[in-house]
């Protein structure tokens, strides 16, 4: 077993080289990943199961422990890269599918990558924790709501539909998760330790469909696409960095609040789009890169960040 949890730690560390991998390999063979595109709902339901099965109710006593600061970082999420989505569409005169496609990945809560990146960068890992857990259980409202608030402009959006879905793939899976895990409790350690494991594999198979399924989109579109996402991925980390800091948050609050914010469940991202804009290829492309890219950019900064001396307390 010792083996095996060796080799899932080893797949977790090199998750970006995966990502990039088997994107590069759906560019050359499409028709090898194309058929995982109606399973893509299946498969983020999947992590969210395994997000709930790592999760306890003392994750959520850390709200009541630092309400003010995971209030900034929710807040924060839902106000800052939606925001940032929509100046950037607005910047770069981006075509309807596309900003339609930015705009989603920005109204959707942070991915639990943050968590583990927020420990690489020695911020405050239960903060990461309790805003990741908060947020999620917030996305089947607040997600449809400020979606449809932002991108209504580009195309009719039933954000009722879009709840329903977020019910369905996200809340439900990630309850049923929880309530395993308060239940069964040590019986399910076992079954926690393969989950990482099990989240990335989907997630590879989730981008690698996205992109083998929009190829040729990708070759007209991709490096406009890859700009807006490593700008609005930086400008996420940068500002929510700076709102914990302008709250007097301590050092480690505030480096777990960026990358919470710059780190976005972009599986959610995939999937929505693959439901609800199966019309549109393309709309599901901005978040298939955003995962590519932020699962490079999060380990680079955390790393830049274990590598700084603390900074003191404030």
């Amino acid at each position: 077993m010792s083996a095996f949890l060796r080799l899932t730690q080893f797949i977790q560390k090199t998750f970006a080289l995966w990502v990039v991998l088997f994107a590069g390999l759906a560019m050359l063979e499409p028709a090898a990943f194309v058929w995982l595109k109606p399973y893509i709902t299946w498969m983020l339901g999947i992590i969210m199961f395994g997000m709930g099965m790592t999760m306890t109710v003392q994750d959520f006593r850390g709200v009541l422990q630092s309400p003010k600061a995971v209030l900034t970082g929710v807040v924060a999420q839902f106000l800052i890269m939606p925001a940032l989505a929509y100046l950037l569409c607005k910047l770069f005169s981006l075509p309807a599918e596309i900003a339609v496609g930015v705009i989603l990945v920005g109204c959707c809560p942070g991915g639990t990558a943050s968590n583990v990146i927020t420990y690489m960068a020695k911020g405050n890992t239960a903060l990461s924790v309790a805003c990741t857990s908060v947020s999620t259980l917030l996305a089947p409202v607040l997600t449809p709501a400020v979606f449809y608030l932002l991108a209504s402009q580009w195309i009719e959006i039933n954000a009722l539909s879009m709840l329903t879905s977020i019910l369905q793939v996200v809340l439900f899976p990630v309850l049923l998760g929880l309530v395993m895990r308060t239940l069964l409790k040590q019986k399910v350690e076992r079954y926690i330790a393969v989950m990482p494991l099990i989240s990335v594999i989907a997630i590879v198979a989730i981008v690698a469909a996205i992109i083998g399924g929009s190829k040729a989109q990708i070759l007209e579109s991709g490096l406009l696409i890859l700009g807006v996402v490593i700008l609005h991925n930086g400008l996420g980390y940068l500002l929510g960095f700076w709102a914990g800091q302008l709250l007097k948050l301590p050092y480690a609050d505030s480096k777990a609040i960026a990358i919470e914010v710059g780190m976005q469940n972009s599986g959610l991202g995939v999937a929505l789009a693959a439901v609800h804009f199966a019309a549109s290829p393309l709309t599901a492309v901005p978040s298939a890169i955003f995962s590519l890219w932020h699962n490079i950019s999060g380990p680079a900064l955390a790393t830049y960040w274990a590598s700084k001396t603390d900074h003191p307390e404030t």
